[in-house]
This record gives C-alpha cells, structure tokens and sequence, in this order.
C-alpha cells in the first residue's frame, strides 16, 4: 500500500465553551513541512500539535487551521471599569478647575483610556488542550483516509506504467539480436556491391558485426531496468508500514538512466521507438512517484 501526500481532514466538535473545528490538508513536498493558522492564544499548543501531526504523517507540506466559536453564554459584550473611569474623570476637572483650563471632558478623550476597557474573556482560556488533541487526531485520521484512497489509485497508474515497460522491454529484447543480423546482411551487400567480383573476406565482416555488437549491445541495461522495475513493483506492494516515496524516487531515476542509454544504443528505428516508450512511462511513473508519501 502506498499514500498519496495529497488529502483533506476536518472536524467539528461541541466543547464547553463553543464550536471547536479543526482543519488538516496535505499537499506533496520533499519534507515535512507545516502551516498553522491559530485563534490568538493558541500559539502556544503549535509543538503539541506538530507533534500530532507527525504521528501519522511523515512528508508533506500539511496546512492546519483550528478556529473556536464561542458560545452564546460567552460572547460577553466589552466591559467598562466605571471606578477608574470616574478617577480619570474627576482628576481631569480638578486639573481643569485649578488651572483654568478650557476644554470639554467628551467621548474622544475617554476613549484614549484604554485600560478602562476589558475584553471580553477568552474562550481558549477555558479549553482544554485534550479536546484540540482530540479532535486534531480525529482530522488527521479523515486526512490520512484520504491519502489512502489516493494512493490506490496512485498505485493503479504504477502498476499500468510498469505493465507497459514489462512488454516494450520483452519487445527490445526480440528486436536487439534481429538488427544485427541486418546490419551484418547490409554490410555484405554494401561489401559485394563496392568490390565487384572481389572474394568478400568473412573474417573481417564478422569481426566488424563483433565490433558493432559490443556497441550495440544493450543486455545489461536491459538486465537492470528490469531490476529497477521489479524494485519499485515491490515498494508498491509493501503492506504501508512506512513511507517509500523517497526510495520510489531513487528507483525512477535510475529508470531513467538506463532508458536514456537504451535510447543512445538504439540504432535500429524500431528500438528507437520502444526506448521512447520505456522513457514515456518512466516519465508518468516520476510525475506520480512526486505525490507518494
């Protein structure tokens, strides 16, 4: 089983003091990686909560969000500390009436006083860290559902690459001895047709398709990139205990390597066609493989 590193999470959860929702949403990157879009005062549970995170995510670039709406018992209106507003107001007239001072004690004054205003309190002082825990475990198992689905389907399109790679491979090998047999047959026609009634000297044409063959030969790239396949045909069948994304990336490329010289070797128009389809696939197996956790 493999896991895409895309997926989506949410929960929404009654608590004490309001309507808790927590969001968890993954995309691919190379580590792990995190967002976090908190209520103010939350900030302090960020290391808990990333700690969450990695107990089931290991690579990706996770975006988190948790908001809290309070309750209609705790959406208290501000408040208004009258005693010290009544002490700023009563020193201001003694000042105005010592001094003479003109000038009216109004609203735009009294709201310069901003320590006579009291928020309102905040729910996130009345809950508990358990029940984000909780609810950040809950979304994070809806996102990792998710990217288990995605994997299935991301493990599908493997296997379907690694099924057309299996039949061009079985197709170069078919091909590969049959070219030289032409090259040799076109050599001795080329061979004849320049020397006229000379005697052709077989010695040196089979060691000219020796020559060529040692070029040509394409055996053990075709050897490896069958190991190769077999390497990530395996990844894709683990039982999921842990992350292969990495070590499918490491495979591809050595796919790629090896497609590239069969491609170079090719000599021969039909290989040359199959070593564009071997490439093609690896192609679509790389594009897929940056997805899988």
């Amino acid at each position: 089983m493999i896991r895409s590193m895309t997926g989506f999470g949410e929960l929404q959860r009654e608590t004490a003091v309001g309507l808790l929702t927590v969001q968890v949403r993954t995309v691919n990157h190379r580590h792990f990686h995190t967002h976090f879009r908190l209520p103010v005062g939350a900030e302090r549970w960020e290391a808990e909560i990333t700690g969450i995170l990695r107990e089931r995510i290991s690579r990706g670039h996770v975006h988190y969000r948790m908001s809290l709406q309070p309750g209609p018992g705790l959406a208290h209106p501000v408040q208004v500390d009258h005693a010290r507003l009544n002490a700023y107001l009563a020193a201001l007239q003694e000042i105005k009436d010592r001094y003479a001072l003109v000038g009216e004690l109004d609203i735009d004054l009294v709201a310069r006083f901003a320590d006579v205003f009291q928020a309102p309190p905040d729910a996130l002082e009345s809950l508990a860290f358990d029940e984000v825990a909780e609810a950040t475990r809950a979304a994070l198992a809806m996102l990792v559902e998710a990217r288990e689905r995605e994997g299935d389907a991301l493990a599908a399109d493997l296997r379907e690459s690694l099924g057309q790679m299996d039949a061009a491979l079985d197709a170069v090998e078919l091909r590969a001895p049959q070219r030289l047999l032409e090259e040799r047959d076109r050599l001795r026609a080329a061979v004849a047709e320049l020397s006229g009634d000379a005697q052709l000297d077989e010695d040196r044409l089979a060691r000219e398709v020796a020559y060529l063959a040692e070029r040509w030969d394409i055996n053990e790239e075709v050897v490896r990139l069958r190991s190769h396949i077999e390497q990530v045909r395996q990844l894709v069948e683990a039982d999921g205990s842990e992350p292969v994304g990495k070590r499918l990336g490491f495979w591809v490329q050595e796919m790629h390597r090896e497609a590239n010289t069969i491609a170079s070797k090719a000599n021969d128009a039909e290989v040359a066609r199959l070593a564009v389809e071997l490439k093609t696939a690896v192609e679509r197996l790389r594009e897929q493989v940056e997805n899988v956790e």
